[in-house]
C-alpha cells in the first residue's frame, strides 16, 4: 500500500504549491488511475513517492515505512517508471540490470535469470547486446518496466507508462496491469490518456494545479460511461475546463 499523507510540494517560496496537502492510498490489489492536466502535479507527487525529491510537508508511507525517514527500507518495495526514462547510454541491459540488483541485495545470477525472463516478456530479448543508446524511446520505456520489476517490488508508480505506445502495446499493458492486480500489487498510474483509465484503474484521482479534487470510484466511472458519458467530459467538468 502506498500513502500519501497531506504531501505539499513548494518550489519557491512566491509560487503556488506544486501539489498542496494531497491524501489518498493506493490499497494492495488495486490500479488507482492519476489524471490531471500537464503541470498539474502529478509527476511531482509520483517523484516524491519514489523518493526522488523530498515533500515540503507531508509525507509518503510504502508499506508503512516513510520514502524520507525510513528511505532504504521504503524503497525496497518500490517499482519506478518515469515519463522519461534515462539511463547509462554506453551500458547493455543485463550489465545494468546486475548494477540495479546490487541495490537490493539479488545475487548476480539471480539478476540474469529474471532479467532475461523479463527482457523476454517486454520483447527486447533480441535486443540484448544492444547498447541502451541505441534504443527507441518505446524500448527504453519498456527497458524501465524491466528494471522497476527486476526486485518484484509489491507497489509500483507507473507515470504516462501508456503514452506512446500502439494499440497492440497497450492491450499488453492492459494484461498485464491485471496480472499485477491479481498478485496483490499496488499500482498508481498515471496518465492522460482517460479511455485507458477508463479501461483499465479500479479508481481514478483527479488532480489540477496541485490539489486533489475527487476520487472517482468504480461504481461512478461505470454510471458515467452507462449512460454514453465519457470520463473525459466528466474529467473537464470537474477542473472548470
Amino acid at each position: 500500500m502506498i500513502e500519501f499523507r497531506s504531501l505539499t510540494k513548494t518550489y519557491g517560496s512566491n509560487s503556488r504549491p506544486a501539489v498542496s496537502e494531497l491524501s489518498m492510498n493506493v490499497n494492495d490489489g488495486e490500479v488507482l488511475g492519476f489524471a490531471g492536466l500537464n503541470g498539474a502535479g502529478k509527476t511531482t507527487t509520483i517523484r516524491m513517492a519514489a523518493g526522488i525529491i523530498y515533500p515540503t510537508s507531508g509525507t509518503v508511507l510504502v508499506d508503512g515505512k516513510d520514502i524520507v525517514k525510513e528511505k532504504v527500507q521504503a524503497s525496497m518495495n518500490i517499482g519506478w517508471v518515469p515519463e522519461f526514462p534515462n539511463f547509462e547510454p554506453n551500458a547493455k541491459p543485463l550489465t545494468l540490470l546486475k548494477y540495479y540488483a546490487g541495490f537490493y541485495g539479488i545475487r548476480a545470477d539471480d539478476a540474469v535469470r529474471r532479467g532475461k525472463e523479463l527482457l523476454d516478456m517486454f520483447d527486447l530479448g533480441d535486443e540484448v547486446n544492444k547498447k541502451l543508446k541505441n534504443y527507441s524511446q518505446g524500448m527504453k520505456k519498456r527497458f524501465s518496466l524491466v528494471a522497476a520489476l527486476l526486485p518484484d517490488p509489491k507497489n509500483l508508480l507507473l507515470d504516462e507508462t501508456l503514452n506512446g505506445l500502439d494499440p497492440e502495446g497497450i492491450r499488453f499493458m492492459r494484461k498485464f496491469l491485471a496480472d499485477l492486480r491479481s498478485k496483490g500489487k499496488a499500482i498508481l498510474l498515471s496518465s492522460h490518456i482517460l479511455t485507458e483509465l477508463e479501461n483499465t484503474a479500479d479508481r481514478v484521482a483527479v488532480i489540477h494545479k496541485g490539489k486533489l479534487l475527487e476520487i472517482i470510484e468504480r461504481e461512478k466511472l461505470t454510471s458515467i460511461t452507462s449512460d454514453g458519458g465519457k470520463l473525459e467530459d466528466y474529467f473537464f467538468k470537474l477542473i472548470g475546463g
